[in-house]
């Protein structure tokens, strides 16, 4: 029965932005945020990148349907320069307040 629940959480599929203690910018997708972050702080399994930038901070998510839409998604957003990534993080973040 729990396994269903389980299942049914993980069709939900995370863009991720997070901003390393360099003030770098990592992105990401992943079913679990919380997991992720905890992953790129404390762990192994987090990005060799930002094991060596540690302490990260979860900046900005966006949720998607399915896998294929978020990898679209962060292909896009890797192509963006620095200045327009935080300019999107702004005015997505702004818009989520209003």
């Amino acid at each position: 029965m729990g396994n269903n629940q389980d299942i049914k959480k993980s069709n939900k599929w995370f863009l991720y932005v997070v901003e390393c203690a360099d003030n770098t910018l990592y992105t990401g997708i992943t079913t679990d945020t919380s997991r992720r972050l905890y992953e790129h702080n404390c762990s192994k399994k987090g990005a060799k990148y930002t094991r060596s930038r540690r302490p990260v901070t979860l900046i900005y998510t966006e949720s998607f349907k399915n896998r294929s839409t978020a990898s679209k998604a962060e292909a896009a957003f890797k192509k963006l320069t620095r200045h327009s990534k935080l300019r999107h993080v702004q005015n997505k973040t702004k818009h989520c307040d209003d």
